[in-house]
């Protein structure tokens, strides 16, 4: 029971909506334009807003559903939260497309909603602001990652909690190492800039 849920929330997490809604709308595979990252801002630049949405909606939702269901199959708390990493895991390397994903960050916000809903809250806060401020979608990522932890301890969540947390921070900011590196050199690119295809 407890390999078969981890592995279904690995499975879960593996399919790629911007795969799918990228071949489907404009006959690319989002992997091999833009950035090549699979993920909801990519396919802003590619395909527009409207569909970035729905990417971030429905990788989020893969989080959200893998957490709940884990939820209410499990109250042993380190195999809930192998199942929460499993599903982020999924998103950055899915095993159906050569292991080639997205950054996590929609798909860890999902599960955080379940995990700690007031402390998600807080830090998308974080994230939309500097988003707004800045336009770089990276940065705020970035940001939301730091404080995610942080947050996670000033609100004394049990110590599996803040350590996931942790290991989740340290996850997305390792994937996100080309764009601290853009981000510094000042090549990265802003919200709304489009990609010729």
């Amino acid at each position: 029971m407890s390999v078969l849920l981890v592995l279904f929330s690995y499975l879960l997490g593996s399919v790629s909506f911007s795969y799918f809604i990228s071949k489907r709308i404009k006959g690319v595979d989002i992997r091999k334009v833009g950035s090549g990252n699979a993920g909801a801002t990519n396919i802003s630049r590619v395909l527009g807003l409207k569909f970035a949405l729905l990417v971030l909606f429905l990788d989020a939702l893969k989080g959200f559903v893998v957490a709940l269901l884990a939820s209410y199959l499990t109250t042993n708390t380190p195999l809930f939260l192998l199942c929460c990493g499993a599903v982020i895991i999924g998103h950055n390397w899915p095993v159906f497309f050569g292991f080639k994903g997205g950054r996590g960050v929609a798909t860890t916000l999902g599960v955080f909603l379940v995990i700690a809903p007031i402390h998600t809250l807080i830090v998308l806060s974080f994230l939309i602001i500097i988003i707004g401020l800045t336009r770089y979608v990276s940065l705020g990522s970035i940001i939301g990652a730091i404080s995610a932890p942080v947050v996670l301890l000033l609100l004394r969540y049990p110590l599996p909690y803040f350590i996931f947390g942790m290991a989740v921070c340290l996850l997305l900011l390792w994937r996100h190492a080309p764009n601290i590196k853009r981000l510094l050199q000042g090549k990265e690119s802003k919200l709304g800039e489009k990609v010729n295809i």
